[in-house]
């Protein structure tokens, strides 16, 4: 199967499913095999069998299932696919084109109700597009190497109006790009080795931006005044994916620290197999979680609802 779609398979990127369903109890989505094959000559979905081995959620009807993208990467895929809503059928609606290699990241926003999707790629480039007007409408090329991860930032827009995104790469920068107007706005430095995962907090309107990086460390940074706040060192090897909790914790300890308060924790996954739990504000490490096999390239933190 692998050797067929890498010879058909021309361009491809992520899936993003509007979904609307009605559920019972806990979920559990088991995602066996969804692959779309797009060529010159022809345009063949394959079916997904066993696409939800079981499917049960206690909270009814869920609005935020409304939009869920599902990630779908690998060395011979660079389009971007959007299905319809979901129901017993699904339908292509739009594929948006423009990089040349394959794509890495992409995320999702709406600003001043417009909807957005932007894209990080191998090609060295990061590109928006307006699902509306089903096009492109900016691309920028001051990364030196691959873009591993892309992210709108909300605090820019809040506080600034500004519609900006959040970039990480290989070249070990993070860089804020106004698509507006079309400029560079920040630049953070300070890893040594490329930027793999960013993440914005979900707190303090996403003042706050954690990376990790192939030189084993994570790093809390600013955005309002571009400082870097903490270095996290414990992993043995490159940290791929990083998240920030949206609840604290139950510690005791109410002093206020850089952030404004204890609790906060982030979470990161790495190739040395493991995850790790950080205290934000002193850097401590709390758990390791260990029992994959192999590199862990995601990491999600859930709410208490769930």
């Amino acid at each position: 199967m692998k050797d067929y779609l890498k010879r058909k398979l021309k361009k491809v990127t992520r899936i993003n499913l509007n979904l609307s369903m009605k559920v019972e109890s806990n979920l559990s989505l088991s995602f066996y095999s969804l692959f779309y094959i797009v060529s010159k000559d022809e345009e063949t979905q394959i079916v997904i069998r066993h696409w939800v081995r079981t499917l049960n959620i206690e909270l009814g009807w869920i609005k935020d299932f409304d939009k869920i993208v599902v990630n779908y990467v690998s060395s011979f895929t660079s389009t971007v696919f959007m299905f319809d809503t979901f129901r017993s059928s699904s339908k292509l609606i739009n594929i948006f084109t423009g990089h040349t290699d394959y794509v890495w990241s992409i995320d999702y926003s709406t600003f001043d109700d417009c909807q957005f999707i932007c894209s990080g790629s191998e090609d060295n480039t990061v590109h928006v597009y307006d699902i509306d007007k089903n096009k492109q409408i900016q691309s920028f090329n001051k990364h030196s190497s691959s873009v591993y991860c892309v992210k709108f930032s909300s605090y820019h827009y809040h506080n600034n109006h500004q519609n900006v995104i959040c970039s990480s790469s290989y070249d070990k920068t993070i860089r804020f790009w106004d698509f507006k107007h079309n400029k560079q706005l920040q630049m953070f430095n300070g890893h040594t080795h490329c930027v793999c995962g960013i993440e914005f907090s979900p707190f303090n309107g996403g003042r706050y931006l954690c990376s990790g990086s192939y030189d084993k460390t994570i790093r809390l940074w600013d955005v309002e005044t571009s400082k870097l706040l903490h270095v996290f060192n414990g992993h043995k090897y490159a940290v791929w994916c990083v998240d920030i909790s949206p609840l604290q914790n139950n510690n005791n300890n109410n002093n206020i620290g850089v952030i404004g308060g204890n609790g906060y924790t982030i979470c990161s996954g790495s190739f040395d197999e493991t995850i790790r739990i950080w205290d934000i504000e002193t850097t401590k490490q709390f758990n390791v979680f260990k029992g994959h096999t192999h590199f862990v390239r995601s990491v999600k933190y859930g709410l208490n609802e769930l």
